[in-house]
C-alpha cells in the first residue's frame, strides 16, 4: 500500500480491523522504532521486545491519534519513553549508569567518522528538541524525506520546513557541543541520516504485526510489564505538558497567583517530580533541601552536574556520597535513619558542603576520610584479548540481572565493571588492569540465591569469559567514616 498515508492506513486498521493495514504500518516504520531502541538499550533481543511494545501501544491507540499526528515521530518518541520505561524496570537504581558521551580529540570529516561520538548522545538531544523541530528532523533526516514532504506531512509551507529543519539542527549543534562534540550541522545531517536508522531483524515485522494486532493479548508477561510502564510514562508527561500549558495561558492572563496554586497543588516544590532531569535542576531556584520522599520508588531519578545535584527517593547514603564528593566507601559507626528522601543542592557554590550542614543538621551525621586497611579484591588482567572483552568506540548501555549470574555491559569503562563487582562482592575492588577507554562485556555464570552468592563461579567466569581476574588481597583503602555527631 505505497500510496496510502499512514493516518489512512490507522483508521482502516480502527475502523475495519484491517490486519493487512496494520502490517504495512509496522513493515513501514519497524527500522525507525528498532534502531531506536536498540540505541537505548544496547542489546538486540531487548531491543526487540521495545519494538514489539511500541506496536501493541500504537495499535491500543489508534482511535486517539489526531489525524494531523506525523506518525513517524509520535513513534520515535513513544519508543524513546518505552525504552526509559524498560531500563528503569531493568535496573535497581544503585546500578544507575554515568551519562555516555565522547570527547571529539580529531576534526570531523564525515558522517561515518562523527556518528559514534554521536549516536551516544543523539537521543538525549532529540528529547530536548520541541515537538515540532524533532519531527521536522524524524522526517528530514531518520525517514530521509525531501523538504516538500517534510512540508506536506507537517502541514507548512516547503520554506517554513527548511527553515525549522534548520533550526533543529542547530539547536541539535548546540547540545552536541556543549557536551565536547564538536560537529558542524552538515556533519550532524549527514551522520543521521546514513546512520539513525538501521533494518530491523528479519522477520521481526511478522512476529511484531500478530502481537500488535492482538493488541497485546499474546504478548509475554514482560512485554505487557513493559508496555504498562511506558503508557504510565506518557501519561505524565502529557498530564505535564497540560499543567504547563495552563501555567502559560494563566500567566499571559495575568493571573500569577492562581498559576502559582496550580503548580503547588501538584508539587510542593517545582523541583519535586518524577524521573527529573538536568533542565529541572537548572531551573530550580537555588536551595538545599532534603523532604522525605513524595513517590514511589518507581519514579525514582538522579540529576548531577556542576557541583549541583538533585535525587527523587534516595538514600541516605547517596545524600551523603553527594555531599562528601566521593567515590570511597562508607564505614558507619551508627544505624543510618530508614527511608527515602527526595533533595536538592544547587547553590551557586558550595552546594556539597551546604549540604553537609543539612545532613547534620537533620540527622545528626558527620562524615570524615580515613584510610583504612581491609580485605579487597584485586582486579587484574590475566589473559588479554580473550573474546568476552572487546574494545568498544560507542558509548552504550548496561544490563545487570545478578540474581541469575549475568553482567552484560556495551561501550562502558571498567569502572562499571568494579562498581557492580563492590555491589555484588560487599568488598571493596582495586583496579590494576590498566585498561583505559570503553569496552563490550557479557559474563555468566551459575548463581545461586541472594544470600549466598557464588563468588567463586563469578570469578571463574570473569577469568574464563573475559580473562580478568580477582586477587585476594589486604590493603589500606580510602573510607568515608559516617558517625553521630558526639
Amino acid at each position: 500500500m505505497p500510496d496510502v498515508s499512514d493516518i489512512e492506513l490507522l483508521q482502516n486498521y480502527h475502523r475495519q480491523g484491517s490486519e493487512a493495514a496494520f502490517a504495512a504500518l509496522v513493515e513501514r516504520h519497524i527500522n525507525l522504532v528498532y534502531s531506536a531502541a536498540l540505541r537505548h538499550v544496547g542489546i538486540a533481543a531487548h531491543a526487540e521486545e521495545i519494538t514489539q511494545a511500541v506496536f501493541v501501544i500504537l495499535a491500543r491507540k489508534a482511535a486517539g491519534l489526531r489525524p494531523d499526528t506525523v506518525l513517524e515521530a509520535w513513534l520515535y518518541e513513544t519508543t524513546r519513553l518505552t525504552a526509559l520505561s524498560f531500563l528503569r524496570g531493568e535496573r535497581r537504581r544503585q546500578f544507575r549508569e554515568q551519562e555516555a558521551y565522547m570527547q571529539s580529540t580529531q576534526p570531523e570529516s564525515t558522517a561515518a567518522s562523527v556518528w559514534p561520538q554521536l549516536a551516544p548522545l543523539l537521543d538525549e538531544a532529540m528529547a530536548r528538541l520541541g515537538k515540532k523541530d524533532r519531527e521536522a528532523i524524524v522526517l528530514r533526516f531518520f525517514k530521509e524525506k525531501n523538504l516538500g514532504e517534510v512540508a506536506m506531512a507537517m502541514n507548512i509551507s516547503e520554506t517554513a520546513a527548511q527553515s525549522r529543519v534548520h533550526r533543529a539542527v542547530e539547536k541539535l549543534r548546540k547540545f552536541f557541543t556543549k557536551r565536547g562534540v564538536t560537529p558542524s550541522s552538515v556533519a550532524i545531517a549527514g551522520a543521521i541520516s546514513a546512520n539513525s536508522v538501521q533494518a530491523a531483524p528479519v522477520g521481526l515485522a511478522k512476529a511484531v504485526s500478530a502481537v500488535a494486532i492482538a493488541k497485546g493479548a499474546t504478548a509475554s508477561v514482560s512485554t505487557l510489564t513493559l508496555i504498562k510502564g511506558a503508557l504510565k510514562i506518557m501519561a505524565w508527561t502529557k498530564i505535564k505538558t497540560a499543567i504547563v500549558a495552563g501555567a502559560v495561558v494563566l500567566l499571559a492572563a495575568g493571573t500569577t497567583t492562581v498559576t502559582i496554586k496550580i503548580i503547588h497543588d501538584h508539587w510542593k516544590y517545582s523541583w519535586e517530580v518524577p524521573h527529573p532531569d538536568q533542565q529541572v535542576l537548572a531551573q530550580a531556584p537555588p536551595q538545599v533541601t532534603i523532604l522525605p520522599a513524595r513517590f514511589p520508588m518507581s519514579e525514582n531519578g538522579w540529576v548531577a552536574g556542576n557541583g549541583k545535584g538533585l535525587a527523587i527517593g534516595a538514600g541516605l547514603n547517596d545524600l551523603l556520597e553527594f555531599a562528601y564528593t566521593t567515590d570511597a566507601r562508607m564505614v558507619f559507626t551508627t544505624e543510618l535513619p530508614r527511608g527515602r528522601y527526595d533533595f536538592i543542592a544547587n547553590l551557586p557554590q558550595g552546594s556539597a558542603q551546604a549540604l553537609q550542614t543539612e545532613i547534620q543538621r537533620k540527622f545528626g551525621l558527620v562524615g570524615r576520610h580515613e584510610m583504612i586497611e581491609t580485605n579487597v579484591f584485586v582486579l587484574t588482567v590475566k589473559y588479554p584479548n580473550v573474546q568476552g572483552l572487546k574494545r568498544s568506540q560507542i558509548g552504550g548501555r548496561i544490563y545487570l540481572n545478578p540474581q541469575f549470574g549475568e553482567y552484560s555491559c556495551a561501550g562502558q569503562p571498567i569502572s562499571s565493571l568494579t562498581y557492580f563487582l563492590e555491589l555484588y562482592l560487599g568488598v571493596p575492588i582495586i583496579d590494576r588492569t590498566g585498561l583505559t577507554g570503553r569496552f563490550d562485556m557479557d559474563v555468566k555464570w551459575d548463581d545461586l540465591d541472594r544470600q549466598h552468592r557464588n563468588v567463586d563461579g563469578l570469578k571463574q567466569a570473569l577469568l574464563d569469559q573475559a580473562g580478568l581476574e580477582l586477587v585476594p588481597a589486604n590493603m589500606p583503602v580510602e573510607m568515608l567514616v559516617v558517625e553521630k555527631v558526639k
